[in-house]
């Protein structure tokens, strides 16, 4: 007798194999047999405590999501919350070099401070949601080794790790003896369970004093020391959030830390990166080696609103009357005529991001996020665009589109209309799928909802260019981003494998819009952005979500990496 069968249901098995029509069991967490009945098979025999007629319906893998930043709001929040909704059954959390641990004693809130001005998480939230207590990073992984409705792993954070080890002189050039000191630690974070390392080399990752996070200019020789500790244990992956990938010197840092520790190399890129990145790809690969450029579903985005961290009418002088007003009573006030004058004769102010003042002003490159959520807006979306056709300025127009309350919609990135070059690096075989920054940036995004994107749009949707193929865009966000962390035993639908699964309604399958919630701990905010579609998620053999409604289940655990080599 089974624990479950799944029949009748299109499979698509995460290796990027034809598409069948077939059953599935499950017993005891696994996989234990898989019926290609539209190949000649006979339906698998035998009973189960529980069978679920497909009808037809998308079967997949559970997807494997390993860019988020959950390391605070796993100790509060089980579900993993919105990943859940989306067929995430595991994250991989610690990008970026932030996180929680190690952390000496009475220094907690430094830790807080850079990740709330990093990835945009409230710092009230984390200081009442944290119950820290720990102090080495494998205290921190036996803190959060707790139920959950998914797997979850972490990364060791080159920032706690530096600011461990070197306290207040964290942003200086590290010493010898805190080389030593760091790769010690990380040692013994990875023989405690840590599925990786993180760095950032990011200038847009600024504390709130205006400093670039500690070690942003780490030189080779820390970094090669903290790889020395990689090298030494049999898994780990490095992770780099990196804005130099264009030069060359860059690429030889990073490839030699890949040959050094010959552990797999994961770096964000852009699409518009430089064809260099991925010849270097292609090279290691020939070589048996792995380094491979990280792309997410669409460009790095930011969606602004009255609510959100990007506000652009916070440019006009103006709306400094009516900031501290309820939401409601601000669209109202922005359609009045009197308020509206002011704000067209206002100067506006200048922020001190030259980034910033880009999203708040470029008017041709603001969107009205798109009713169709597409995320692959025109020059007729634009703020501009809507201006020209109405015949009115655009500041009236910006007006006009915040009062009815739609987000706007900056895509960094270089986007130029169509998101061709996001796709074909994402159908690039070199390239790794992530950077949903679940948990993260939570006043600007809600990316956690990318699989549900990828397979509603990218897939099946899309008429602004080619769609991409069901079983490859599965693959790409199962088991090929499963093995990037050596989690060899998920993200294929095949016996033996973990029973990690989403039984997908594909024709009804559909995104919600966004919308602002302040349901983190001590009243903070954040976007959230469920689904439709999701007729049952399961992990470990066990059903935690049915038709979109969490069941009570959490069969999820802390995933600790591998052993001594």
């Amino acid at each position: 007798m089974h624990d479950l069968i799944i029949r009748n249901a299109r499979v698509v098995d995460g290796t990027g194999a034809t598409a069948f029509t077939g059953d599935v069991a499950v017993s005891d967490g696994r996989i234990t047999a898989v019926a290609r009945t539209s190949d000649g098979d006979e339906p698998i025999e035998g009973t189960a405590a529980r069978e679920i007629d497909a009808q037809g319906h998308l079967l997949t893998p559970g997807f494997v999501d390993i860019h988020t930043h959950y390391d605070g709001q796993v100790c509060w929040d089980k579900m993993v919350t919105p990943s859940c909704w989306h067929g995430v059954t595991t994250v991989v959390m610690g990008n970026c070099g932030v996180g929680f641990a190690p952390v000496r004693p009475g220094t907690e809130t430094e830790l807080v401070e850079i990740m709330e001005s990093v990835e945009d998480i409230p710092g009230t939230a984390l200081h009442e949601g944290i119950p820290w207590g720990w102090e080495t990073f494998g205290d921190y992984l036996d803190a959060i080794d707790t139920p959950y409705v998914m797997d979850i792993g972490a990364q060791v954070p080159h920032v706690a790790l530096r600011h461990y080890v070197m306290g207040e002189r964290c942003y200086d050039d590290a010493t010898a003896d805190d080389i030593v000191a760091m790769a010690a630690i990380t040692r013994q974070a990875m023989l405690d369970g840590a599925l990786g390392f993180s760095t950032s080399r990011f200038y847009g990752h600024i504390d709130k004093h205006g400093n670039t996070v500690p070690g942003t200019d780490a030189t080779a020789d820390e970094i090669m020391g903290i790889g020395d500790a990689l090298a030494s244990v049999d898994h780990g992956t490095v992770e780099i959030i990196t804005d130099h990938m264009d030069n060359p010197d860059e690429r030889a840092w990073i490839e030699y830390i890949a040959r050094r520790t010959g552990r797999p190399v994961t770096t964000l890129v852009a699409s518009n990166a430089s064809e260099a990145v991925w010849d270097l790809a292609a090279q290691m690969a020939a070589e048996g080696l792995s380094f491979r450029p990280q792309v997410g579903a669409r460009p790095a985005s930011v969606l602004m609103s009255l609510q959100g961290t990007v506000n652009p009418m916070r440019q006009f002088p103006s709306y400094d009357e009516i900031k501290n007003l309820p939401f409601d009573e601000q669209r109202t006030m922005l359609l009045d005529p009197a308020f509206r004058a002011r704000v067209l004769a206002d100067e506006p102010k200048v922020s001190r991001y030259a980034d910033t003042n880009r999203m708040i002003s470029t008017w041709d490159r603001m969107y009205v996020l798109p009713e169709d959520l597409s995320y692959e807006p025109d020059y007729s979306d634009s703020v501009g665009g809507i201006a020209e056709a109405k015949g009115i300025h655009v500041r009236e127009a910006l007006m006009d589109v915040m009062a009815a309350g739609r987000p706007i919609l900056f895509l960094l990135g270089g986007y130029n209309g169509k998101l061709e070059r996001q796709r074909e690096r994402i159908e690039n075989e070199l390239s790794v799928f992530g950077l949903s920054d679940g948990g993260a940036h939570c006043g600007a995004l809600c990316d956690a909802s990318v699989p549900t994107y990828m397979l509603a749009y990218f897939c099946r949707d899309r008429t602004r260019g080619p769609k991409m193929a069901l079983e490859f865009t599965v693959h790409k966000m199962t088991q090929d981003t499963a093995l990037l962390y050596g989690l060899a035993d998920r993200g294929v639908i095949a016996p033996g494998y973990r029973a990690d699964l989403n039984l997908i309604d594909f024709d009804r399958l559909a995104l919600e819009d966004p919308q602002m919630v302040y349901d983190l701990p001590a009243g903070g905010k954040r976007l959230i952005q469920g689904s439709k579609g999701y007729l049952a998620t399961i992990c470990a053999g066990e059903v935690t979500f049915e038709n979109g409604e969490p069941t009570g289940a959490m069969p999820g655990r802390l995933i600790r990496g591998g052993t001594t080599a």
